[in-house]
């Protein structure tokens, strides 16, 4: 078995634990799940963003997975390029009856009404690391955010000795993006000797990310390293460094443990410093506990299951980076 394998056996079976403590006439089977109650097929509806980067794909990987591991349920797997694909793709999902919807948004604002309606309509919704601008979810699976902006800018502001120019590349306008670099700017903030002389989004995507980066090194002579917030984006701005012939004295910190990026980390590549963890494998967690809900009854497991889960996110350094690199990892 693989390691990121078994990390998500021991992720998914933290949710069939906490589901079948609260039971009643039902018996464990197969990889943690539990038997569905008298023999009936709950049908859930998965709602994830398209695997246009390398996060997204992960997510996709890891959704396949969980539904290769509940077969008892009849599993819709969509995905969807911007907001309004995905709003239409869940209304068609409620057409056809799920039970339950596990949602990844693209965009946190926009799914909102449309998740509050699909919930006051009865279906159990699951939020995983996006969220919604209200708690209408069910429960909420998400990533310590907070954690991964504050952590990733004290590592910045280490390395620089507390003083330097930075440029920081924001995501998808969503609550991860706005925990994350809420929490790396108070960071920043509380350290006067730290100069932000650029600040734009690359949308958590690689060739944005590389021209927007361009800009800001056309504006600015001067940056000492870039906050990338996300992998994808962090090797887009290595391709706008390398072009511009500025890749030999700034440094680069994304995030989300992209194995290539993790091994880069390991081997000491002074381009990349340092990593943030974010596993795209907290999407089989939110599909688990849908399932192990439906499987417990409804309203009987709400009584027993946390409304909101964090993930905790971890730093990597050279130290560490042998323990978050995965080789035949997706992502």
């Amino acid at each position: 078995m693989s390691r990121a394998k078994a990390v998500l056996y021991a992720v998914t079976g933290v949710a069939a634990v906490m589901i079948a403590g609260c039971q009643t006439g039902t018996e464990a089977s197969g990889t943690g799940s539990v038997a569905t109650k008298a023999g009936k097929r709950y049908k859930i509806g998965v709602s994830i963003p398209a695997a246009d980067h390398g996060w997204t794909a992960g997510v996709k990987y890891w959704a396949e997975e969980a539904k290769k591991e509940n077969p008892d349920v009849d599993w819709i797997i969509q995905d969807a390029k911007e907001p309004g694909e995905q709003i239409s793709g869940l209304e068609n999902m409620q057409t056809q009856g799920v039970d339950a919807l596990v949602i990844l948004a693209t965009e946190s604002a926009p799914l909102t009404p449309i998740a509050e309606k699909l919930h006051d309509a009865g279906i159990l919704i699951v939020n995983v690391d996006r969220g919604f601008t209200k708690p209408v979810a069910d429960v909420f699976v998400e990533g310590d955010n907070k954690a991964f902006g504050r952590k990733s800018a004290e590592f910045m502001v280490q390395k620089l000795g507390g003083k330097g120019k930075i440029a920081i590349l924001e995501g998808i306008p969503c609550t991860v993006n706005t925990d994350r670099v809420n929490s790396a700017m108070d960071v920043f903030k509380a350290n006067p000797g730290i100069q932000v002389v650029a600040r734009d989004s690359g949308m958590w995507n690689r060739e944005k990310a590389e021209k927007v980066t361009q800009n800001m090194l056309v504006a600015n002579p001067k940056i000492d390293a870039i906050w990338a917030s996300d992998d994808d984006m962090a090797l887009g701005v290595e391709s706008a460094l390398k072009g511009a012939g500025r890749d030999k004295n700034i440094w680069i910190l994304g995030g989300a443990g992209m194995k290539d990026i993790v091994k880069r980390v390991m081997d000491k590549d002074p381009l990349f410093p340092a990593n943030i963890t974010y596993p795209p494998s907290m999407i089989a967690f939110g599909m688990q506990t849908a399932a192990g809900m439906l499987r417990a009854g409804k309203d009987n497991s709400k009584k027993y299951i946390p409304r909101h889960v964090m993930i905790d996110v971890s730093l990597i350094t050279p130290d560490n980076a042998k323990d978050f690199y995965f080789p035949d990892s997706i992502y």
